[in-house]
């Protein structure tokens, strides 16, 4: 699968561009603010309909535009789907992204933002776990909303300052869908975990010549969690979240263990390391997806190089020009005779090609 054209009108700070790239690895150069990260967010923002940012849509039109429009064709073997997204804001005010996706589309984002997988909250690894789920399991994505709803309102009545016997009689109908939700969630979330853990392991020492990677699920129900047992730990905790007003037992408690050679990486890590890693976590999302839909999916690597030794950026280049269609990119590129890529220089909202060349690392 890859993006065949692409049309950006009023987006971000491209006024209007098109361009055909390449069906494998595309590296977009130029200084700092000139648009590089904000042609792959237009990229996500046209292939599924959202940004890898995680910012709203209001932020996507050029300044004092009235919208953007977003214009495609993706491909994957004989057959060629146009995809169309536009950017608008509505009677009451919001926008919106608009228009049509396409069921095998998907994006694998990498940023600067990945970094919280390895320092961040617990909440960063649930996220980056359910992305990921969502993208082989379209029912995880359906399912991650559900439960989100189900614990608000769990919530809501736990604050409510019930009396305790008429808050338990309440809490009963919510606490049945949340256990149904949540070990459906668990079960997905494990299989990711599984999936991750045979991709990194192989990965992590490729790209750095070294290194044991551990992955871990760890559920606040334990191991073996069903419906039943979920229940009964709500019930076991129905005084403590009483006191507290929260759901204190769950999926939303549970947590992703990142081990390298024996020792928790998020707090042993050197800075070079967690980046790999967590680099490594994205490109390990490849191979799966590519089982689970029955095409690669598109890789947008926003500066992923840097803080990263000349070694290890030649092997993940080597690496990830195998991996179909990628978009990288870099403040600047040592060109060599490492890996053929197509380049791009991005200045001032505007796109212009330099042709195949050879990439080797990062300057």
């Amino acid at each position: 699968m890859h993006i065949g054209a692409v049309e950006l009108s009023d987006f971000r700070n491209f006024s209007s561009i098109s361009l055909t790239p390449a069906a494998g690895l595309n590296i977009l150069t130029g200084p700092n603010a000139q648009g590089k990260t904000n042609l792959l967010e237009g990229l996500a923002v046209l292939m599924v309909g959202r940004s890898f940012r995680g910012v709203r849509a209001a932020e996507f039109p050029r300044w004092e535009s009235v919208g953007a429009n977003l214009g495609g064709e993706l491909c994957r073997r004989e057959s060629t789907r146009s995809l169309r997204r536009t950017v608008e804001r509505r009677e009451d005010g919001a926008w919106v992204v608009t228009g049509e996706g396409c069921p095998w589309a998907r994006v694998i984002p990498f940023g600067w933002h990945d970094m919280a997988i390895l320092h961040g909250a617990p909440q960063a690894r649930r996220d980056f776990l359910d992305g990921f789920a969502g993208k082989l399991f379209p029912a995880h994505v359906t399912a991650c909303r559900r439960y989100r709803d189900v614990l608000q309102r769990r919530n809501r009545l736990l604050q409510q300052g019930l009396p305790g016997a008429r808050l338990r009689s309440s809490l009963e109908p919510w606490d049945e869908q949340l256990a149904s939700v949540g070990i459906e969630l668990l079960a997905r979330r494990r299989a990711a975990v599984a999936a991750l853990q045979r991709e990194a392991a192989g990965l992590y020492p490729e790209l750095t010549g070294r290194g044991s990677v551990s992955l871990e699920y760890r559920c606040s129900l334990g191991d073996g969690a069903t419906e039943e047992s979920f229940r009964a730990a709500l019930a076991g905790r129905f005084t403590a979240e009483m006191q507290r007003g929260v759901t204190l037992v769950g999926p939303h408690r549970d947590d992703l263990a990142i081990e390298l050679d024996g020792r928790d990486l998020r707090s042993f890590g050197s800075r070079g390391q967690q980046r790999v890693m967590a680099l490594t976590l994205r490109l390990a999302e490849v191979a799966p997806v590519a089982e689970a839909v029955g095409s690669a999916p598109i890789l947008l690597l926003d500066d992923a190089l840097s803080e990263l030794d000349p070694r290890t950026q030649t092997r993940v280049l080597a690496h990830v020009a195998e991996l179909g269609q990628v978009f990288l990119t870099s403040a600047e590129l040592d060109r060599s005779e490492a890996c053929a890529a197509t380049w791009w220089e991005v200045l001032g909202g505007r796109v212009s090609g330099r042709g195949l060349t050879a990439v080797r690392g990062a300057a």
